[in-house]
Parts: C-alpha cells; sequence; structure tokens
C-alpha cells in the first residue's frame, strides 16, 4: 500500500515540495482507514459520548469514567480490534492485541484490572476456523495469564462469512484515581521525550497500513511481516513501572507505541496539546542493527510507551526503568512550534506540521446502499430435533473451553465468573466504607462484551440496537445499572456501497439504543476491510459495556430449584405480536428466512426495573434470553441440582418453534419466591408470562403447544460440550 495520487497532492501542496521517503511512509500509515477514521469518522457523530460521569471521552488512549460516589475513583475503558494479524498468525495477532490494549490503559496512569475477548471465526466445522480458534485462544491465554491481568468475559461466535478474515476485539478496564491521572496530550514545550521499554526492532513495519486493505489470498504467508511479536513478561515489568512512575508524578502525559510505531505515538501526542517535537532517531535503543529512519518510525515492536517528562525527572525515569530491566532513551523534546521534524545521522528525514500529519487525512464520501429485511420463509423441522440442533450449536453451545484457559481470578476481584450473562468484579477501593461485620463493600462492577453477527447481518441497524439491548440486559440481570460502553465497529471494503450501508445500519442503531438507554458510548475503534477472497465479514459491532451497583453479590443464572419461573419481556407471548425468527440460530442451522424481531417499546424502563428486580432478596436466578432463544437459556439453567418444569400456551401465539426460537432481545428469566412483586415491578413497562416452576429434578421438563420435551442435565452438558468434544 502506498499513499495515493489525492494523498499525495495534498502532501505536496502542504510541504511545498516531494516528501522524503519517511515523511511518506508516515503519512501513509497516519492517513490510513485504520489511523484515520477516513470513511467511519464521517458517521461516528451519531453517538452520545457525554455524561456526568464522563471524564475523558473519544480521541484519547482510553476513556475515563467516575464510579458512583463521587470519592474520585475512576475506571478506564478502552478496547482494540488485531483481526487482520490473527489471521496471518493467530498467536502473535491475538497476544499483541492484549498487549496494546493494557498499554492504552496504561497511558492514562491507570492498572489494568479486567479484560474481556470477542471473537469471531468462520463455521466451526472447518478445519482452518479450529485452528484459528486454538491459535487465537491460546495467544490471549498466554499474554494475559503472564502479566496478571484477568479476562473475566467475552464472546465467540460462527460465522461462515468471517472464513477468510476472523475478528478478534479485546477490550480491558483499569483502575485510577483522580490525582493519579494523565492524558496523551502533551503539556509544555521543552519537556523531554523518553522511549522505555523493549527496544526497537523490525517488527510489525507498516501494521497500520496493512489493517486498511482487503486480506488477500497468500496473506498468511506474504503479511507475516507486519504482525508483531509480543513479550509478556516485558509488559508485566512496564506495568510496574508504570505504576511506580505514576505514583511519583514522574509523567506528564503519555502514549503507547501501537499503530504506526514511535511516528504515530509521537506526533499523535504533541499534536494533540497544539504543540510540535524534535526527534533524533539515532537515540531510540534498538535490538538490530543498520536500521534506517522509515523503521526506527514505523516499526511496531511491542512493549514500547512514549513519556513526557519534565527535565528534572528524566535521570529518575532512567532509574526505575533500569530497575525494571527496560530499556529508556531519551529521542528528542516537545517545542512550541507545531512542527514534528525528526533526524536521522546529522540528516532532517521529517518536517511537517503535527496536526496535518495527525488530523489532515480528509474524510472519505463513500455511497451507501440502504439494507433490507428479507421476507418470512421458514422451514419446518420438529421440536425435538430444533431444541438438540440449536443446544449443540457451536454460536449457543458452552464457551467453557475458552474461558476455562484464561486466568480469571488473578487480582481477587471476580465475584461473578465467566460462563454468566456478565462478570462482576470487586472495587473495593470505591462507594461504601468497610463495616465492621466485614460483610462485602464498594462498588460491584459488571462487564459484559459481545455482538451477534446473524443479528446484524439479518438486519444491520435493528441487530445492532438488539445488540446494545441485549449488553444491557446482561449486566442489568446482575442487578447492575448501566454506567458507560465502548465500541469495535467491524466492517468489509466500505468502497462497496452495500457493506457501506450495513455498516452505516451498525452505527445508526448501536448509537441509538445507547442513546436509549442513557449510556454514552466513551471511546472505541474502528476496523474497516475485513474482506478477502470469501468476500466481506458480517458488520459486527461489538459493544463492552460496564454497570454498577453497591456491593457485588449477584443472582447466578444457575436455577436455585426453590421457585417460580417467570419470563419478562416475552413480547411475542402476549397480545398480537407475530413471533419472528430473523437473526436466529435456528434458521442459521435449518435455513429459511424472516424479519427480525421487534423490540420492546420502553427498553430503558426494562432494563432500570430489572436491575432493581435482580437485586430483591426474593430474586433466586435470573438469565438473559438471546442467542438460541428461550431453549437455550433454560438449557443454561439447568444443572444437576437444578431442574425446570416449564408449559407453555402458544395458542393463537405462532408455533411452539417460533416461541422456543426467537431471538427477541430484552428478555430475562427470572427465579422468584415473590412472583406478584415481579409483575407489579414490570407492570408498564414490559410484559410478564408465568413459564413454570423450579425443582431439584436436574431435569428441563418442557411442554409447548402440547408437544413435550424432557432432558436431563448430563444431556443437555453433553450438547453444550461440541468445542470442548471437538478441540480436545
Amino acid at each position: 500500500m502506498s499513499l495515493s495520487d489525492a494523498d499525495h497532492d495534498l502532501v505536496v501542496e502542504e510541504l511545498g515540495r516531494e516528501p522524503t521517503q519517511a515523511e511518506a511512509a508516515l503519512f501513509e500509515n497516519l492517513w490510513s482507514e485504520h489511523c484515520a477514521y477516513r470513511s467511519s469518522r464521517p458517521l461516528l457523530g451519531a453517538f452520545d459520548s457525554e455524561g456526568d460521569q464522563v471524564v475523558v471521552g473519544p480521541g484519547d488512549d482510553a476513556a475515563v469514567v467516575a464510579l458512583p460516589g463521587g470519592d474520585g475513583t475512576y475506571i478506564t475503558m478502552g478496547i482494540e480490534s488485531h483481526n487482520h494479524p490473527s489471521y496471518v498468525d493467530p498467536f502473535d495477532g491475538a497476544a499483541t492485541g492484549v498487549g496494546g490494549i493494557v498499554r492504552d490503559t496504561l497511558s492514562m496512569g491507570a492498572y489494568p484490572i479486567a479484560l474481556a475477548d470477542s471473537l469471531y471465526f468462520g463455521d466451526f466445522d472447518r478445519e482452518h476456523s479450529r485452528y484459528l480458534l486454538e491459535g487465537v485462544v491460546e495467544g490471549i491465554s498466554h499474554y494475559g495469564n503472564c502479566i496478571g491481568v484477568p479476562t473475566v468475559t467475552g464472546s465467540a461466535a460462527f460465522h461462515e462469512d468471517y472464513e477468510g478474515n476472523p475478528l478478534v476485539n479485546v477490550s480491558c478496564i483499569g483502575l485510577v484515581d483522580e490525582e493519579r491521572m494523565i492524558t496523551a496530550e502533551a503539556q509544555q514545550p521543552g519537556n523531554k521525550l523518553v522511549l522505555v521499554g523493549n527496544s526497537t526492532g523490525r517488527d510489525g513495519l507498516g501494521g497500520a497500513s496493512f489493517a486498511s486493505e482487503d486480506l488477500a489470498e497468500d496473506a498468511e504467508t506474504e503479511d507475516r511481516p507486519a504482525v508483531q511479536v509480543g513479550d509478556p513478561y516485558t509488559e508485566k515489568l512496564l506495568i510496574e513501572a508504570n505504576e511506580q512512575l505514576i505514583d511519583e508524578g514522574l509523567i506528564e502525559s503519555a502514549r503507547d507505541l501501537g499503530a504506526a510505531g514511535l511516528g504515530g505515538a509521537s506526533s499523535e501526542l504533541v499534536a494533540k496539546g497544539g504543540l510540535g517535537a524534535e526527534i533524533e532517531l539515532t537515540e531510540v535503543h534498538e535490538r538490530e542493527p543498520n536500521m534506517n529512519a522509515m523503521e526506527y518510525l514505523l516499526a511496531e515492536s511491542q512493549e514500547r510507551m512514549c513519556y513526557e517528562v519534565a527535565p528534572e525527572n528524566v535521570d529518575r525515569v532512567k532509574a526505575i526503568a533500569e530497575r525494571f530491566d527496560l530499556g529508556a532513551s531519551v529521542i528528542g523534546e516537545v517545542t512550541d512550534t507545531g512542527d514534528y521534524v525528526c533526524t536521522f545521522e546529522g540528516e532532517t528525514v521529517v518536517d511537517c506540521d503535527a496536526e496535518f500529519l495527525g488530523e489532515g487525512a480528509p474524510f472519505n464520501d463513500l455511497p451507501a446502499e440502504e439494507p433490507t429485511q428479507p421476507e418470512r420463509d421458514l422451514p419446518e423441522v420438529a421440536l425435538e430435533e430444533a431444541f438438540e440442533a440449536v443446544v449443540a450449536s457451536p454460536n449457543t453451545a458452552s464457551k467453557r473451553w475458552i474461558y476455562r484457559q484464561y486466568d480469571h481470578e488473578v487480582q481477587v476481584r471476580t465475584a461473578t465468573p465467566p460462563g454468566d450473562d456478565a462478570a462482576v468484579l470487586a472495587i473495593r477501593e470505591a462507594g461504601a466504607e468497610a463495616s465492621d461485620d466485614d460483610s462485602e463493600s464498594g462498588v460491584g462492577l459488571a462487564y459484559t462484551a459481545g455482538a451477534d453477527p446473524n443479528w446484524t447481518d439479518t438486519a444491520p441497524y435493528e441487530g445492532a440496537r438488539a445488540v446494545a439491548l441485549e449488553n444491557a440486559t446482561n449486566l442489568a440481570a446482575k442487578g447492575t445499572t448501566p454506567l458507560a460502553a465502548v465500541d469495535c465497529l467491524n466492517g468489509g471494503n466500505p468502497e462497496k456501497p452495500d457493506v457501506y450501508g450495513a455498516f452505516k445500519g451498525i452505527v445508526d442503531g448501536l448509537a441509538d439504543m445507547c442513546s436509549t438507554l442513557d449510556v454514552p458510548v466513551v471511546g472505541g475503534n474502528v476496523s474497516l476491510y475485513n474482506d478477502s477472497v470469501s468476500g466481506p465479514i458480517p458488520p459486527t459491532p461489538t459493544l463492552a459495556m460496564v454497570g454498577t451497583k453497591d456491593g457485588y453479590d449477584a443472582p447466578p443464572l444457575s436455577l436455585s430449584g426453590e421457585g417460580d419461573l417467570l419470563l419478562v419481556g416475552a413480547r411475542a407471548l402476549e397480545g398480537d405480536a407475530e413471533p419472528r425468527l430473523g437473526g436466529s440460530e435456528y434458521l442459521g442451522q435449518f435455513g429459511g428466512s424472516d424479519r427480525f424481531p421487534t423490540l420492546l417499546d420502553h427498553p430503558d424502563a426494562f432494563v432500570d426495573t430489572l436491575a432493581d428486580v435482580a437485586d430483591d432478596a426474593a430474586t433466586l436466578a435470573t438469565h438473559d434470553l438471546s442467542h438460541g432463544g428461550l431453549a437455550v437459556g433454560l438449557a443454561e439453567m439447568v444443572h444437576e441440582d437444578g431442574g425446570a418444569s416449564v408449559e407453555i400456551d402458544a395458542t393463537n401465539k405462532g408455533t411452539g418453534v417460533e416461541l422456543l426460537f426467537g431471538e427477541q432481545p430484552g428478555r430475562v428469566v427470572i427465579e422468584t419466591t415473590d412472583a406478584r412483586a415481579v409483575r407489579e415491578a414490570f407492570d408498564g413497562v414490559a410484559p410478564v408470562y408465568e413459564l413454570g416452576s423450579a425443582d431439584d429434578s436436574g431435569r428441563l421438563d418442557l411442554t409447548i403447544g402440547g408437544e413435550s420435551l424432557r432432558y436431563d442435565a448430563e444431556a443437555i452438558a453433553d450438547l453444550r460440550s461440541i468445542i470442548a468434544d471437538e478441540l480436545a
């Protein structure tokens, strides 16, 4: 990839001359889609990113959000994609994705406390998809476990259109207080720029431009040099060194070295502050001989940070770096000229306006083709056959094989572990004072992340609205109120009108529902050109969302066996609403088509009410219904000591198949000892339907429309074990 003729002409006009080789390469990478968001930024204004709790919104390395209580305890939120690298080299591609999002957290002065991974692969029955899955999970596990940051939640989906281009989206939460927070905005001319961390090599050259073009058929071999190689042990040292540097107040601003390497990090740092920089590239500590200026500037060697440091603190920063066995180089200083100047062996190789370099790329005005929803054409499948196929699908089956490879207990914050609707973390530093009886105190922070490509492939706008509602429902089901979100917007080649139209749909849908729910979208990432010889990926709006509550006790997903079962938000079971199967796993298994389900009229009130009900002492279990519908939700709740007897009257409300496998988001199954109170709470908010009762049978007895199914917990577990069985 190289500068287009139009971009080249703009650069020449600005510089008044031909760019040097280093300048041309720098513009190529920083003006790429991956860095400049040339096709997506015109759409991103749809998001509401402000709110009383938002301290730092979009545009920094990570967002900063205040936790309730007003005591100055903040969390950081960030999300990143490493899609193309994970296709070329699944282990290193995924591992360095973790490393990058963790360093974004460090840039804000925060300590990383949790990770979430959202993964998307081709059909599970294809050997290549399983190869990518195994490599990606191993890379995330290795890196996260080595640095001591727990991976506590996430998602995994399989769809044939990811075969030539998987997605690896990783988000991170950090913890910081008001006094320790820094930003990626240079503060003062005369301050030094100090490069701390790993030595610089030639790995990852051109990674930003590589991420901004379609994957070729030979990408797994030809694009290998564009993939970075991670070293989690150095990252762990960098995390702890960063913590000490922040503790001692030695850092004025910071930026991690990710896309476009040193050139990207240092130029963006000073441009955000309206300042300039003078960089001497020969001062960079390197690990390979005879590197040239372009390699120093654009190599994406991992585990490196660029710090702005006051001159009097440079020696102390170097001493701390040495203590942690990290390299440290004074590579230049901040200037008041606004110019970004780099010299190498006595020659000026870059001399341009820093703001023009970072913000001068023109946006793309692309045609968009409006998506249409499919007509209704449903297959006829027996209820038992449908149940077993959907429950055993890799999309709805147990993901235990994945999350058990991650250490979710390190840092001892995880109160609700992976496998539930949302993880709940104990933030003991915030909220209530510790009580005399040593009971739980502080803030419970619920964390969920994911998307459903079947939904957004069927109906980009409505499917993205559903993704936002489903994530909020995950949080509310654990008794927390949604606080903020970050998104990773993945699409194919935006130059194709149908692809760009679908991408616009997911942006607008996600923005609209988050606004309705009063959840600010405080940051994010865009990944386009996820296209290959296999075609474009489905439009995929991964959302990572957090919610809070006092304390961190939450109702489990698993049945207690002692309460009544209620289905809340069951619009298709009430009134004249026609059940719809559009976007469902049922249609994914058996073919056919349908429109996407209609969502609740008052999703905001539903989420708020659900959070209150979930926290009630009478609530014994809660579970969000989404992928696989009611059938999968009930199957997931049953276990050896907890069963359910469920009967649904399907008269005039659709067939049993439609009611069991429709995936209308904004629904939850509640096990409660006070069904009347639940009905009263949701009166005027959402329908409440009586399903039956829980018991200690360890069995699911299900009757719907005159047909009956019976499965014990062992049989359900066997159906849901397909991923572990295939990868064992």
